[in-house]
């Protein structure tokens, strides 16, 4: 049986994604070139619009459409007060689950049990 990924990357994605804007308001293509220099190499645009409009509709950012250098307006993406206690609470938890996955698998991840 193949490993599928898509489920377990989604909800991390959407993490990294709400840490990403937490650091500066930034537009979607920004967000995808950060995830993929950060490691992310198969993210897409259909992966990430979908947890952006998820976020949107969770009142987790807000966006707003501010001219581009480059062209036509972009739709820019800012986190909400809502999206900050949300994504406190997925680092608190990523650590843990993380720390309890690097437990069993061993410290160097090598498959090896303690």
């Amino acid at each position: 049986m193949d490993f599928d990924k898509s489920q377990l990357i989604r909800g991390t994605l959407e993490g990294c994604i709400l840490k990403i804007i937490s650091v500066r308001t930034t537009y979607g293509y920004e967000i995808i070139e950060l995830l993929r220099t950060s490691g992310f190499k198969d993210v897409s645009e259909g992966t990430i619009y979908p947890i952006l409009m998820r976020l949107l509709r969770a009142g987790m950012i807000v966006s707003e459409l501010l001219p581009s250098p480059l062209g036509p307006k972009r739709k820019y993406y800012t986190i909400t007060q809502a999206g900050m206690e949300y994504l406190s609470s997925f680092y608190n938890y990523w650590t843990k689950l993380s720390a309890a996955v690097a437990e069993i698998f061993g410290e160097e991840g090598s498959g090896d049990s303690k």
